[in-house]
């Protein structure tokens, strides 16, 4: 999961700029651009079950938002997410820095499962990174777009489900404690939006890599067959 929760970030920042581009519009075209812009971005299917937009009280609530997983994974998805609500300043809108308010994300459930040497996620960091490039070779075009700033940014009830070959088809499930993030891009003066779904995966990075170790899940698995395998000799006086 080094770089998972950067999909998640990203996702969040997408959402922003889908807002402020398409906010006075129905709910249903905010859908189709989410589910549009979500699908280029990581190569995936991406589906959402609702939107609701209320532009003049600048307050957005997406509803089981899903994000499919990269050919060669057998999970069903990658990230599925019960509600994202998000509050901006609709008086920032129109200037160079928007202020979000609040970014709550509510329940998501993560597939994490490594197949071939690497991980889904791996392989949607790596296509997010290609419709998100670093700030390093695009200065000139993120200094004259928009840029965000998060006041907070709130990820609670978050599961994470561990899956891999050696598993058999086998997932181990473990809960993730609220995560919490203030003033993304504040001391910046705001952020593009790729850049702030970066900030939000480096921040949860260490918190992921110590709830999942694909290496410590192996030999504890391993020395769990062996034990077994053992036992069954002794079962039958081997």
């Amino acid at each position: 999961m080094k770089k998972g929760l950067i999909l998640l970030g990203v996702i969040s920042g997408g959402l922003v700029i889908v807002f402020f581009w398409v906010g006075n519009n129905l709910d249903g075209l905010v859908k189709n651009a989410i589910e549009t812009y979500g699908s280029q971005m990581t190569g995936t299917k991406v589906r959402v079950d609702s939107v609701s937009i209320r532009p003049t009280k600048g307050v957005g609530i997406v509803r089981g938002l899903v994000v499919g997983n990269p050919p060669g994974f057998k999970t069903p998805y990658a990230l599925r997410v019960g509600e994202i609500f998000l509050s901006l300043d609709v008086g920032s809108v129109a200037r160079r820095v928007i202020l979000i308010r609040d970014i709550s994300v509510s329940s998501p459930d993560l597939l994490y499962e490594k197949a071939n040497g690497t991980t889904n996620f791996d392989v949607l960091e790596r296509r997010i990174a290609q419709h998100a490039p670093s700030s390093s070779g695009h200065a000139t075009k993120q200094e004259n777009g928009k840029k965000l700033i998060v006041g907070r940014l709130v990820i609670r009830n978050a599961k994470v489900r561990v899956s891999a070959s050696f598993m058999k088809g086998r997932t181990i499930s473990l809960g993730l404690p609220d995560i919490v993030l203030r003033n993304i891009g504040k001391s910046e003066g705001g952020v593009p939006p790729g850049e702030l779904g970066r900030k939000v995966g480096d921040a949860l990075k260490q918190k992921l890599e110590r709830t999942v170790n694909f290496g410590a899940l192996a030999r504890s698995m391993g020395d769990s067959l062996n034990k077994a395998t053992n036992a069954m000799k002794g079962f039958f006086g081997q």
